[in-house]
Formats: structure tokens, sequence, C-alpha cells
């Protein structure tokens, strides 16, 4: 008897181009199967699409690399036949009794025939639906079966025309598919429009009756002190006779490693009639105090592991199923002081900062790896939300599972965009797909799949766009809140009232366009963006944006100059010219390779100054790429701080145009394709911290923003002004302050630009402290000029030689390590009374939230963590082997700001060519580009994984500073 349950088929598959396989499906299934990575069938990818198939085989060039894409042949000029591909593989599974197989397949592209031991199916169109077959009576006896499956691109894939354009020729459109894919303003036109086996694909073992798509809710009474659990699930009898089931649901709760407490189990009795399909409900589960389930900076993320499972009479165990779950409730309107749309959760509203999305690989090689790295990185950035773009995908279950870990709130929108549905040039039809029937059956499907996710927060018709009429209103209706869940709504369930876990969704709101309803200006014209780079202190001023919640702002977005070495041969390592206009500006000129990759200028010429030219002319590439990220740092700090400076008061949130890119594009990042994060990631993660100390570029006073619901008591507020010599020529407290909750604070002006005789260039450190024990709760570093200046005279500061001290202390287990490196300024302190010069940052409890009443300094000490539990987000102890620590000392006889320090990891390489991308990505970091004034130190946290035999070694570059750091590994 097989194993009741599900096992993925994601190795040992093959593929092929189906104009050079002789064979019918038929054949390939029976009598002649392929028998290896022999011409024409090739190692295949999937999950995947037939390009990364053809560029891991390498038939083709890597498409992300300088201008090879142009050398693959596109399907409007190749045919469609071109990237029809069979895809091949075997599996062993052999039934018995009343066991039935299902062959599942999560999504393909577009439509395809499957032959499974000779027996042909099909899978009808569209690109988010799931498909599984019932495939028990054609395996084979002896257990071996062999699967094929052709695979035919979208009906419509469209032109590329000659200048490019959004969505190319729009064709794309009429399917129900990612829009992306024929280019965009940030990404080059995908050649085989994303066709394959781009999903999971599985087969599941069950006995006579199986569960389908469960529907779980919770609704809370008292406060939040009281909550229920709804539960409702489809059972199919596949059976000729009456099923008497037991129908069981547990819910437990993990208490240390794989120790699980069962809070809660349910057993009813049903029966189910021979070859019927029915919906059953379980009468709703009690809960007193359950731990909620918080977004990433005000909570933790609670999550409780619901199975459920069928015993049917007579046979035993038939099927189960299980999810992780959050007892949370999203709750969103239209605030009436900034016409924005405000979210709460739990009842406490949530100030949005969030940042759009498109998918993590623009070849779909979709993997749990990369998503935990891209969602980690999220949460490593203070975010909250995230926003699925239209053009993009349906986003995976492995997706929400790690925004469900890392608390992401999500906002996902179907495959509806403007410029494809209603505009751009040519002018594109706004009446949507051809088949509107399958857009509905696949938003349904898409609903089914993912709405147990606690990170889901609302649904959205379209980017920029909304669906035509009579989709609109299907989803509307389909998507309509359960009384429960309406923003009126007393709390109580009357008799009469559906379970909420009856409806499609019913718990989250449906929203029809991403500029209606309480975004932009909540009337469907285009006032989302700007998209390009801007003066820092704008995004302070009262008109940058007029309405309360801006769904798209972008800029700049430029990596590190390996990341351009990497993915570029040298033509593209000549950085734009600088040509002055008449108009006193400088526009520039980039090289074709950085064009083609939609490299965006950092200067808009009649608007903004070119801001890396404030850094003086950069010489070569790796001048310019660090004066960049000097620039991406203050770009997204200033961008994110304008945006907290009127939290409540004129806005509800804001989304960043983008967080990343699909393939290696070099705008709107905050880490590139390899995973290697640009200064902007740590300018935004100091402006999203839950408590934030920041000035306002535009008036020059000092703010404190706490988003949080607790009050701050007994904190201060450190201010110190550090000229290019090392001196402090300011220093201010302003202590004994206490900061309301969900609050902007205004503490003080700085005066130092007013005063007599100001520096032309001058650092600013601020700090907020708890005064019971010097505890930093927030701390900012900010490098400003005077009025009318520039920062030309960080050039020869450039040559100073800061000593510093630097305590290695490192532990590792098999392939994972983490490093803790305490850094510090040696120079002489100037004034030995400042209290804080050694960086104690409070500590948040595990829990997410700060302890007002407890908030305690952690003293240099390693977190060790590990993976995640299968409920809990944050790494537990485990053992491991501990190198001791290491102390070395950078000779250095000037005084003044170690300025704009960075870690890097590497691969100690002896046979180290000088182009090798030695890097060790990704890294998780608590901080980096961080700076030290004379006397304090930092402590950096990072944690990562090495391949196989690998050492790594750790780098630490900066302004004025560069070396290789010893460590003990």
């Amino acid at each position: 008897m097989a194993e009741i349950g599900k096992a993925l088929l994601e190795s040992g598959w093959l593929a092929a181009r189906s104009t050079e396989v002789e064979l019918t499906g038929s054949q390939l299934t029976t009598t002649h199967p392929p028998t290896g990575p022999n011409s024409p069938w090739m190692e295949a990818v999937v999950p995947g699409t037939v390009l990364a198939t053809l560029v891991k085989n390498k038939v083709v060039a890597d498409p992300f690399y300088g201008l090879e894409n142009e050398m693959i042949i596109d399907i409007a000029d190749s045919g469609r036949e071109y990237y029809t591909f069979w895809f091949f593989t075997k599996f062993q599974c052999t039934l018995s009794g009343a066991q039935h197989l299902d062959l599942n397949f999560r999504a393909i592209n577009y439509s395809a025939e499957v032959y499974l031991n000779g027996h042909k199916m099909v899978l009808p169109k569209g690109m988010f639906r799931r498909h599984s077959l019932e495939v028990t009576d054609i395996l084979n006896p002896d257990g071996e079966n062999l699967l094929a499956v052709l695979v035919h691109p979208p009906d419509h894939p469209g032109r590329i025309p000659p200048e490019g354009g959004q969505g190319g020729d729009h064709e794309i459109g009429k399917d129900v598919a990612t829009q992306y894919v024929e280019g965009w303003d940030w990404i080059a036109p995908v050649r085989d429009r994303n066709t394959g086996i781009w999903d999971e694909v599985s087969i599941s073992v069950t006995g006579p009756v199986n569960i389908i798509d469960p529907h779980l809710v919770s609704s809370f009474f008292d406060q939040y002190t009281r909550a229920y659990l709804h539960a409702t699930t489809e059972l199919e009898n596949r059976s000729a006779w009456v099923a008497d089931c037991s129908l069981n649901i547990q819910v437990a709760t993990e208490l240390e490693g794989s120790v699980c407490l069962i809070e809660y189990l349910q057993t009813q009795h049903v029966s189910v009639p021979p070859g019927a399909r029915i919906q059953y409900t379980f009468p709703k589960l009690s809960f007193y105090k359950p731990n909620l389930w918080w977004p990433n900076g005000l909570g933790k993320q609670s999550l409780y592991n619901v199975s459920i499972t069928v015993d049917v009479k007579g046979y035993g165990e038939s099927d189960t199923w299980g999810h992780l779950f959050g007892f949370r409730k999203i709750e969103s309107h239209i605030d009436s002081a900034t016409g924005g749309r405000l979210f709460k959760v739990n009842g406490q509203p949530i100030f949005i900062r969030g940042g759009n999305w498109i998918l993590s690989d623009c070849l779909l090689r979709l993997s749990k790896e990369r998503y935990k790295t891209d969602i980690k990185f999220h949460a490593d950035m203070n975010l909250n939300m995230i926003r699925c773009w239209g053009g993009g995908l349906a986003e995976r279950p492995d997706f929400y599972h790690y925004c469900d870990v890392y608390g992401l709130l999500v906002w996902q929108e179907f495959w509806i965009t403007g410029d494809v549905d209603g505009r751009g040039i040519p002018v594109s039809n706004p009446d949507g797909p051809l088949d509107h029937d399958l857009f509905m059956l696949c938003a349904r499907d898409t609903v089914k799949l993912l709405r147990n996710h606690p990170s889901l927060t609302l649904w959205v018709g379209g980017n920029e766009q909304v669906p035509p009429d009579d989709i609109n209103t299907a989803l509307k209706n389909d998507l309509k809140l359960h009384p429960l869940f309406e923003s009126h709504s007393g709390n109580a369930l009357s008799i009469e009232e559906e379970d909420p876990s009856q409806y499609l969704d019913g718990t989250r709101v449906y929203i029809q366009g991403s500029m209606w309803d309480g975004f932009a200006n909540g009337k469907g014209d285009f006032t989302d963006g700007p998209y390009e780079i801007q003066n820092p202190e704008d995004f302070f001023k009262d008109n940058f944006y007029n309405y309360g919640f801006n769904p798209e702002v972008g800029s700049v977005g430029m990596p590190v100059s390996a990341t351009i070495r990497a993915t570029m041969p040298p033509k593209g390592w000549q950085i734009p010219l600088f040509k002055k206009l008449t108009n006193g500006y400088t526009e520039e000129v980039p090289n074709p390779i950085w064009e083609y990759h939609k490299y965006i200028p950092y200067s808009k010429p009649g608007k903004v100054h070119d801001r890396i030219e404030l850094y003086g002319i950069p010489k070569d590439l790796d001048d310019f790429c660090l004066k960049a990220q000097l620039v991406n740092y203050v770009q997204y700090r200033a961008l994110l701080e304008g945006w907290n400076s009127r939290m409540w008061s004129k806005y509800t949130g804001v989304l960043i145009w983008k967080t990343q890119n699909p393939w290696s594009g070099l705008r709107g990042q905050f880490y590139d394709y390899l995973l290697d994060q640009t200064a902007g990631f740590y300018g935004c993660r100091c402006a999203a911290e839950p408590i934030h100390i920041q000035l306002n570029l535009a008036t020059y006073f000092i703010e404190v923003v706490n988003t949080t619901s607790e009050e701050l008591s007994n904190v201060a507020v450190e201010a110190s002004v550090w000229d290019l010599e090392g001196a402090c020529p300011s220093y201010n407290v302003f202590d004994k302050l206490s900061l309301p909750p969900k609050k902007v604070m205004s503490i003080s002006e700085l005066n130092y630009p007013k005063s007599e005789n100001p520096k032309p260039v001058y650092f600013l450190l601020l700090k907020l402290y708890n005064m019971s024990n010097n505890s930093i709760i927030s701390r900012n570093f900010y490098w400003l000029y005077l009025p009318g200046g520039d920062y030309k005279l960080l050039e020869p500061y450039r040559n100073k030689r800061i000593p510093l001290q630097i305590t290695s202390k490192t532990s590792h287990k098999d392939s994972s390590y983490e490093i803790e490196m305490n850094v510090q300024n040696k120079s002489e302190k100037p004034d030995p009374k400042i209290l804080t010069y050694n960086n104690n940052f409070a500590n948040r409890h595990e829990d997410g939230e700060f302890d007002m009443a407890s908030l305690e300094p952690v003293h240099n000490k390693t977190e060790e963590k590990q993976k995640a539990g299968l409920f809990q987000r944050l790494y537990r102890q485990f053992p491991r082997e501990t190198d001791g620590s290491k102390i070395s000392e950078i000779k250095g006889s000037d005084v003044g700001v170690a300025f704009f320090l960075k870690f890097s990891v590497h691969a100690l390489k002896t046979d180290n060519k000088g182009g090798d991308d030695t890097r060790i990505l990704p890294v998780h970091y608590s901080d980096n580009y961080f700076s030290l004034v004379p006397g304090e130190e930092m402590s950096i946290k990072m944690s990562f994984k090495v391949p196989q035999g690998v050492t790594p070694r750790v780098t630490l570059e900066g302004w004025n500073y560069q070396s290789e750091v010893p460590t003990v590994i």
C-alpha cells in the first residue's frame, strides 16, 4: 500500500523541442522513452520554463548577461512551435485496495497534453490554474510510470515593436498570463513568454475520500480575548459505496523544536454518497487568548498548525491536509483625515511602508530557498507590505509561506495592467483577455490556493486599470466581505448568516484597481509615481505628493561594481558620460549595455542636479558605483522619512517601486538579482524601523516617529555634529521625553547650519536612547552640506586613515555561519562624557514588540540562531563549533569619522584570478554601509551559507578604509 499524501516530482526531468522529437506521446511513455540527456533530450528545469532549460544546457546564452538576450530568437520570429517542448520523467508508485492517485500540476503555461503510460489527457489553457488528473486506472502494474508533457506557449505571444514599450504590442493581454514578458521599462522581453511547467508537479495518494480546498477563517470577540476558528472543506467520495467518515480537525502550536501542544481536537461524523462531492462546515472552534499574528515590526508572527484528516469506515485514513494558520483580523477603510486607505491589524492602525514586487526570477526558476531570502530581505528592511504587481504573478504558496513567517502583508493583484489593457503605444484593448470565463476560473482558483495565508491582505483587480466591467462585477461579487468583516460590523455572527468559511474568501477587501478607493487620488487618474531621482529634501515638502497612499514611487537602483562585472562584459564597465547642458544641469549618457538593462540616471535635467556629481565626477566603475551607493542610501532613507514625517496627518502608507529585479536590471531595486544589497537597502532599513529618530530635511527639525501602540517614556535624544577634522562642534541632549504611540514628535531644530562659521560639509549623529540604562532605541547618521553646496570636500577625506579595532567572533555548523564583528573607531574621543559611544542597542523581544517597561541593552552578544522551526520565525540555539574571537587593529594616525563602512563575505581562493567574482551571496547583515564617529563602536552580525569545501573570509571597505578583515573560521 502506498503512503497517503503528496510526493513532489521535482528531479530527473528531461526536455526536448517538439519539432526534434519524431515520436508520439504514447510512444514516449510506452515503447520508446528517452534514456537520458542525449540529443535532442536535455536536463530540464522543473519548475521553470523552456528558456530556463535552454540556458541551463547552454543551448542559448544567459539572457541576464550583457546583450546576450538580443542573440536569443524571439517567439514572434520563430513561431510558437519553436518553444513548444516535451518534458519527460518517470516515477514509482504502486497502489492497493481502494487507493487513488492524482497527478497534479499547480500551474503550466499555457496549455499541455499529458501522456502517462500511453494514455493521453489534456491540460486546458490558462497560466494561473491548477490541474489535477486522476490516474489510478492507468498506472503500470510494475510500479514504474512514464510521464510525458507537451507544453504549448501562450496563444498570443505578440511581437516586440522596434521601440520596445510597456508590454510590447500588448497581444499577450489576450491570454490569461503574465504581461511583463513582452518587455517593460525595467525588463527586456522574455523570448519564450514563460512557456513551461513553471510550478510544482506532484502525485498524491488518497483513499476513497479526499479533502479539497479547506477554508480557514478566524473571528474575534471581547477585544481579541476570545476567538473562533471557522473551517469548511469539500469532500469527494470516489468509491461506489456510501463512505461513512470520521472527519478530524486538529490545531497545534509548537513549544520547542518538534514538540507540539495540541490546543484543539474535534471529530465529526459525515456520510458522503457514492461519487458525490459535498461541502462540510465544522462547528466553530473556540479559543481563549490565542497568540495573534502581527505584521513585521509590530508583534510576533504566531502560527498554528491546522490539520484535517478523514478516516473512512472499513478503510482507515483516507486523506490528510495541513496548513499554517495565523489568528488575525485585517480591516481597511478610506481614512477621512488623509483620503488614503488605512489598514488595521487586530484593531491597530498600521502605517504601511512597503515595496512593489514583480517576481523573483523572470525565467520562473522558483525555489523555496530563493523565496526565503527574498522575503527575509524585505523583513530585514523593516518593510511591512509587499504588493504583487498585476503584470507579474499570482504568487506561489511558498512566497506566501515566508510572508506569513516574516510578517509581510501582501497586496495581490489579478492579471490586468493599464499599459496592456487600455492604454500604451499602440493603444491596447481595454476589454482584457479574450476569454473572460477563463480569467474568472483562474481568479477563483487562485483565491482558493492562497486564502488561508494570514499575510494575504487584499485583492486588487489590476495595476493602474480596472478589469472589464463583467470581470470586475464578478470579482466584486465573489470577493464581497462577509458581514462579520465589514468595517461597521459589531463582530457578532447571527444565526441567519452563513459561516464565513463558506465564502470564497469574505475576509479581505477587494479593490478594483491600484489607483482607486483610497490609493493615489482614488479615482483612477494616473497619480502614482514619480519614478526618478529626487532632491532628498523634496520628499518632506507638502507639495511632493498630494494623496494619502502612494502605491508606486520609484527611483534609482545602481548595484555595486562587482555585480556589473559579473553580469556584463568589459564594454559594460564604462561609466556614463557626464554631459553639461546649457541650462546648467548634467545629463548622464550611459553605455548601450546599461541602456539595455534599463539604467535610470542620477540626474533629471531641469529638476534635479546630478546627485553623483555632488561627490565629484567619478573616475571609473568602482568610483561610480561607490558614489551611487551614497546616493542610494540618502535617496531611499529620505523617501521613507518624508512619509514618516506626515504619518496619519497626510499619509497612511507608501509602496516603493520597486524592491528588486527579476533579472540583471539597473533601476528600482534594494538588492540585485545576484542577491547583493545596495546601500538603499540599509537606508530603507534605517528609516522604516518601528521607532525612529530622523532629521526633517526641509525644516531641519529633529523628529521621532513612533509607529508602535506603546508610549515611550523616560527617553532622550542625543544630537552631535562632527566635522571633517574629527571635532564635535555641536552636542545637545534633550532628555526626559515621553513619546506617544502612533505619533510623530518634533524635538528641536538643528541650529548648527545657522551657527557662526559652520563647516560646508559635516556629519550629524542622532540617537534616541533609554535614560535608565543608556540603551539605544534608534540611531541615524547623516552627511550634510550647507545650502547651495556639495560633498566635494569628502573626496580628499578618502585619504584619511582612521584607526579601527575589530573584534570578530565566529560560529558555524556545517555550511551555516554566523559572525559578529564589533568595530570601534579608535580616534580620540573629543568629549568623554558622551554616554552612548558603545551603542548598546535596546533588545527587541522575541515577539517583535518593544517592551517599553524593560528596554535592555544588548552587550555585544552573538544571537545564536538557526533555521526557523515549523511555526516560528526566529532562529533557535543549536550545537555548533565556535571559533572564539580575534582582535585586529587597523593602524591610523588620523582623527575623524570612519565613513560608509561596508562588510562583505568572499570565498577564500588561492588561485583567484583578478576578474573572479568571489562574493558569497546572500548574506543577512544586521546593518551595513555604516559610519562611526570618534570613539564609537558598533556590532554587526551576519549570517550566510557557503558552498561545500569553501572557506569564507570577511572584508571591510569604506570611504576612507579598505582592508581584508581576518576572521577565525
